[in-house]
């Protein structure tokens, strides 16, 4: 079960649970607290004695043993216990540290779980926006297609219901308290509800805390929020008051809670959103600014979003980011007009970031150049009153991130298989590679010859077939995965026809041969070595001594 914090995933097991009337045996990470005093420290360290011994189990073997136990053995029947309630879940929230480090021993641990289990298994694992997610590092897709674990997913909970729980606690505690607690008013719990995020956890403490009596907790608790809507009602063009969501939106980017105001952060599925779809709001009749008549074109109406302010909640860099941008914009335009405007906001972002000495400094610039540039383009949403609905669009991964991983890969085989050209792999690619597939001698090895077939000739087709997209998930954190696997998991990217080696595997068999290595024999179709190269094949190398004396 995945979803972000305090979206009810625990509290629904233990429901549902309930209702199955089945009972729930969880793990808990054990603590060394056995030592903490020096009379136990002394009983099981004491040097007086000679029978002493020190008894100790790592939480990945405590972890397999729990398993096994809450497998094998069902729970003992106390007094006053419904017998009726034999069955049993096995609830798994808090993860040993060790299977973040080797996430391998967890899935052996649930390989040996799976083939004797005779009760469900139900993980926990919260979702981070920060990248580092634990569910993809712990149950990758392969894990759960091997141990067919199904994934259900969890929402936010929405702002509507979330205020509807939050009144409703207020009233009952309110009843309850005979004037003890304050309780906030509408504006006050609306805040509470954008503060928190869709943690419905975060938002009843929260509220627990305004509700307190005492003046000056409450008072700095909302200063905020009021000082700007004095300072804002002081101004001279005041804000009018009919001002439907869209002015909530744009306040909920501004303002946050001085107590259980969580980081309002975004997925990058949801950040792509706000900047492709550009949902504006009108002006009202007296705020319309003003521009001369050969500017007309260029007149937009309010942004609810702000884009900077999009990126930062992202947790992602503006380059990465301009590149999402960059593969999936051309699909929410309508003009091409706006499209060749839209791609040179775009060039003038990379633009700014293509000097090395000032591309720290100009990365802001440059996604803010990118992410306005797009917004401003689209014509066909310049108006509010104007925004055709145009549906749900998908959304995909750059197809640059799959160019360049196998770029990586093509140079990486070519310094292997080329190793005694002494090139650099640019060149090895670009230069030697084209060169000898001109060549009707090949190479003496199979993978060389294999590679240069791949490599070196261009495909003659006049129309290439369809670009095959990785589709983004609504929760996909958007890494960028430049390194190969092995750097990861110790396994190298092979090409076909090679083997690999695992960690820790004595018996090392190199990945890829290398054109010092005589490749064993070729197809009849080949040209075979000549009686030189055979006679350079079998011919030793000598190094004679050289003595100074």
């Amino acid at each position: 079960m995945t979803g972000p914090s305090g979206c009810g995933k625990t509290a629904t097991v233990h429901v549902l649970a309930k209702d199955a009337c089945c009972h729930i045996q969880e793990w808990t990470n054990p603590t060394t607290a056995e030592y903490r005093t020096d009379d136990s420290f002394r009983e099981s360290f004491d040097p007086a004695s000679r029978f002493n011994s020190f008894h100790s189990s790592s939480q990945t073997a405590a972890f397999q043993e729990f398993l096994l136990r809450a497998n094998k053995y069902n729970r003992l029947q106390m007094s006053g216990d419904d017998g009726a309630q034999e069955r049993k879940i096995i609830l798994v929230e808090d993860f040993p540290n060790q299977f973040y480090r080797q996430p391998g021993c967890l899935h052996d641990i649930l390989r040996r779980f799976v083939r004797t289990g005779r009760f469900p298994l139900v993980f926990i694992v919260s979702d981070s926006l920060s990248g580092d997610t634990s569910s993809r590092l712990l149950f990758p897709k392969d894990i759960q297609e091997e141990l067919s674990i199904h994934n259900v997913s969890f929402n936010p909970v929405a702002p509507t219901s979330m205020m509807k729980v939050l009144n409703r606690i207020a009233t009952v505690e309110a009843s309850k308290s005979a004037g003890r607690i304050s309780v906030p008013d509408k504006a006050a719990l609306e805040q509470l509800c954008s503060g928190s995020s869709g943690d419905i956890r975060s938002a009843i403490n929260s509220l627990q805390f305004s509700s307190f009596t005492d003046f000056s907790l409450e008072k700095s608790l909302w200063a905020s929020k009021k000082g700007k809507s004095s300072t804002s009602a002081a101004k001279p063009s005041a804000r009018p008051k009919g001002r439907g969501r869209s002015t909530k939106s744009t306040e909920v980017l501004e303002e946050s809670p001085a107590i259980g105001g969580k980081d309002a952060s975004l997925f990058l599925f949801r950040a792509l959103g706000k900047i492709l779809y550009c949902k504006r709001e009108s002006y009202e009749a007296g705020d319309i600014p003003k521009l001369p008549a050969h500017l007309s074109e260029h007149q937009r109406d309010k942004l609810l979003v702000d884009p900077e302010l999009v990126i930062e909640r992202s947790h992602m860099s503006g380059e990465f980011f301009n590149l999402y941008l960059h593969q999936n914009y051309m699909d929410f335009f309508s003009d091409v007009e706006d499209v060749a405007r839209a791609s040179e906001y775009l060039s003038d972002a990379d633009f700014l970031t293509a000097e090395w000495t000032s591309r720290s400094t100009m990365l802001e610039y440059g996604s803010s150049v990118a992410t306005r540039g797009l917004i401003h383009s689209n014509s066909a949403r310049a108006q509010a009153a104007h925004q055709s609905s145009v549906g749900f669009k998908p959304l995909h991964k750059p197809h640059w991130l799959h160019i360049n991983k196998t770029y990586r890969e093509n140079y990486l085989t070519a310094q292997s298989l080329f190793i005694s050209f002494c090139l650099t792999p640019v060149s090895l690619v670009t230069e030697l590679v084209p060169y000898l597939a001109k060549l009707s001698n090949p190479m003496r090895n199979q993978a060389q010859i294999t590679f240069i077939q791949d490599i070196g000739h261009l495909s003659l087709r006049r129309f290439p077939g369809r670009l095959k997209l990785e589709a983004l998930g609504d929760k996909d954190p958007g890494l960028l995965d430049l390194d190969s696997d092995h750097e990861e998991t110790g396994t190298q990217s092979t090409e076909p026809g090679t083997q690999t080696t695992l960690p820790g595997d004595t018996t090392a068999v190199p990945t890829l041969p290398n054109s010092q290595e005589p490749g064993g024999d070729l197809p009849a179709s080949q040209p075979q070595p000549t009686t030189a190269e055979a006679l350079l094949d079998e011919e030793d190398l000598l190094i004679e001594e050289y003595d100074s004396d």
